[in-house]
C-alpha cells in the first residue's frame, strides 16, 4: 500500500512498528477493505445463510435490559435454527467488535458516521423524564425542553450514547453541561436508583420508563412536542453478506420494541 500511494505509513525498527500520522488516517479504510474481505470467505463458507447457527449480537447498555427480554424469545421463535450470542457494550467498542469480526451486527442508537459500517433505522422511541416522586414535577405532561435548564440532571458516564444525546438536548435550549450534577452513573438503573434518593432527575428512553419506575419512590415527567427521542437501528459491516436475511432479523426487532413499549416503527 505504500509503494502504490507514495505515501510513509509505518515507521519500522528492529524492536518496534510504529503507524505514521497517514497510516492513522488510513486506517480505518484499511480495516473496512479487510472486513470486505472476510466477509467474502464467510459468505463462500456460510450456505446455510447469517440466521442458522452462532449469531453475535452487540446491543448498546440503554436497549439490552428492556428489549432483550421480548427479543430472544421472539428470535426463537423466528429463527429456530439460530443460536443468538449477546454482547453488551458501548457503542464506540460495538463498532470495533463489528469491524474487527467479534459480533455480527449491533442493535445502537442511529444515525452513525463510523467507516466500515452501515445503519438501517428500525424505531424510534421518545425521551421522559424520570424525578423522585415528591418532586414538583411528577406525573408532569407537556413540558418545555427548557425545564432541563433548572433541574439538578444526572447523567451517564463518559462513552454512553444516551449522554451524548442528553448532551445535545442541554444545548439546544442553552442548559449548562460543564459541572452538572456531582453524581453519574455507568448504567441507567444506577442513575435512577440515584433519583430515588433525591439526587437529581434523568432522561430515559420510554423503553426503560416500564420497568425503571415500579419503584416507588420513582415518577414520569413528559415533554411537549416536538418530544425529544432517539433512533435504534441495526448496523452491519458494509459489505456483510445477506442482507435481505439481516432484514428480517431488523424487522422482528422492530416488532418487538413496538410490542413491548408501543415505539415507532421507521
Amino acid at each position: 500500500l505504500e509503494d502504490g500511494l507514495g505515501l510513509h505509513l509505518v515507521e519500522r525498527s528492529t524492536r518496534s512498528v510504529l503507524v505514521t500520522p497517514a497510516g492513522h488516517r488510513l486506517l480505518p479504510y484499511a480495516r473496512a477493505a479487510v472486513t470486505a474481505m472476510d466477509a467474502v470467505a464467510d459468505a463462500a463458507a456460510g450456505s446455510d445463510g447469517p440466521l442458522f447457527g452462532s449469531l453475535r449480537i452487540g446491543v448498546i447498555p440503554t436497549v439490552a435490559p428492556y428489549l432483550l427480554p421480548g427479543l430472544l424469545p421472539a428470535l426463537g421463535e423466528r429463527f429456530p435454527d439460530l443460536r443468538p450470542r449477546v454482547v453488551e457494550d458501548q457503542t464506540a467498542r460495538l463498532l470495533d467488535g463489528l469491524r474487527s469480526g467479534v459480533i455480527d451486527l449491533a442493535i445502537m442508537a442511529v444515525p452513525t458516521d463510523a467507516v466500515g459500517v452501515a445503519a438501517t433505522p428500525l424505531y424510534s422511541e421518545p425521551f421522559a423524564l424520570l424525578v423522585p416522586a415528591d418532586h414538583e414535577l411528577a406525573g408532569r405532561e407537556g413540558l418545555p425542553l427548557e425545564i432541563l435548564v433548572d433541574q439538578p440532571l444526572l447523567m451517564l458516564d463518559e462513552g454512553h450514547c444516551l449522554r451524548e444525546q442528553t448532551v445535545e438536548l442541554c444545548r439546544r435550549v442553552s442548559a449548562p453541561v460543564l459541572g452538572r450534577g456531582e453524581s453519574r452513573a455507568a448504567s441507567l438503573t444506577t442513575a435512577v436508583r440515584c433519583v430515588a434518593g433525591g439526587l437529581g432527575v434523568t432522561l430515559v428512553p420510554e423503553s426503560a420508563v416500564g420497568p425503571e419506575t415500579r419503584d416507588p419512590g420513582i415518577a414520569v415527567a413528559r415533554f411537549a412536542d416536538p418530544v425529544p427521542g432517539r433512533t435504534i437501528g441495526l448496523v452491519l459491516r458494509s459489505a456483510t453478506a445477506g442482507a435481505e436475511a439481516y432484514g428480517e432479523f431488523g424487522r422482528v426487532v422492530a416488532e418487538v420494541a413496538v410490542d413491548q413499549f408501543d415505539a415507532a416503527p421507521v
